[in-house]
């Protein structure tokens, strides 16, 4: 065993990302990232110093013939809960089908976001007079029957691409159910590994920054199209304007979704950010309060729609509680983070 898989194991056993031992030792992470990759040595003060940080001796981590440290804190049980290894097959197995279910994803989402498109169209083009089912009851009648036949029209095509994305997602799922302890357990790879994984993380790098751009820009530029919208006084104008600001949007979603699963799915392997050990300790924690929090805010929301009757505004519940979600995550992070440090 060399000193870089030397580092990466003692580094994943104490359960740090890679900005946390960097940080640890006065270094920055792409220092860390190099020695983890075989790709430069520290000095002798970072070996020391790194001895002293992981509990071992300088001799365990210079000879590279020393496979294993004896240690007397190591226990059976410790042996014997031994983490999974990724193989290299394995990595790419993983990797491929991510690039595979990517762009299904981000269309199922897509259609998503476009499926009322057709519902806002047709409504209006039954409203201002363009749709051409008629009957002959009468002016009242004719407006109530194309409006009737508009709305179930496009409630058929909003229900269909729904429940076309909802079958992408499920194989989607399939492809890649093999793989979820990624997400939630520890593990360790095989030599070479995560060298192979920086070395495709950064030649896909500027892909995955391009895409961002454009996908970023997107969105934020959508509502532009509901500005225009409102210099003309024909509604017809008005309802296209909001389909463009929704499609518009649907492909800077769709673009982000198609460069950000592949993203993610090499920080899952190499365990970095939001995918350390650490982090995936810190989401087990929070599970309980999570779980609790969303069945305190759905008790809420009933108690206060039935006593109330009033469920033309108790759906406010919904969007306060999920940016209060991300808040409440937050600080319960931090503090089970501050009290792992004490």
């Amino acid at each position: 065993m060399i000193l870089a898989d030397k580092i990466l194991n003692l580094r994943k056993k104490n359960g740090w990302s890679q900005e946390e031992l960097a940080e640890k030792l006065g270094v920055s992470r792409q220092s860390v990232s190099k020695w983890e990759g075989a790709q430069s040595l520290p000095d002798l003060d970072r070996i020391v110093q790194m001895a002293k940080l992981f509990d071992v001796t300088t001799d365990y981590l210079l000879r590279e013939e020393q496979e294993e440290e004896t240690h007397p804190a190591v226990t059976a049980d410790e042996k014997d809960s031994a983490l999974r290894r990724i193989t290299m097959e394995e990595a790419n197995a993983f990797l491929e089908a991510k690039y595979t279910t990517a762009p299904r994803i981000a269309l199922g989402v897509l259609l998503c976001i476009l499926s009322p498109v057709s519902l806002f169209i047709l409504s209006g083009a039954a409203e201002y007079g363009f749709f051409p089912f008629r009957n002959s009851t009468g002016m009242m009648g004719a407006f109530a029957a194309g409006e009737g036949a508009a709305v179930c029209i496009g409630l058929i095509i909003l229900l269909a691409m729904v429940a076309a994305a909802v079958i992408v997602f499920i194989k989607s799922g399939e492809l890649t159910r093999n793989y979820q302890y990624l997400e939630t357990e520890p593990f360790e790879t095989a030599y070479g590994v995560d060298g192979m994984l920086r070395q495709r993380r950064d030649h896909y790098r500027g892909r995955y920054m391009r895409s961002n751009i454009l996908g970023v820009c997107l969105c934020v530029l959508s509502p532009v199209w509901l500005f225009l919208g409102l210099f003309t006084d024909n509604g017809m104008v008005l309802v296209f304007m909001l389909s463009l600001l929704m499609a518009t949007a649907g492909f800077g979603v769709f673009e982000l979704i198609r460069v950000g699963i592949p993203w993610s799915a090499m920080q899952k392997l190499l365990q970095e950010d939001e995918y350390s050990v650490a982090a995936k300790q810190r989401r087990k924690r929070l599970q309980p309060v999570s779980t609790a929090y969303w069945s305190v805010a759905t008790a809420a929301y009933l108690g206060w729609s039935f006593l109330s009757d009033a469920w033309e505004i108790t759906w406010v519940v919904w969007p306060v509680a999920g940016v209060l979600y991300a808040a409440v995550m937050a600080l319960c992070a931090a503090f089970m983070k501050s009290d792992t440090d004490k």
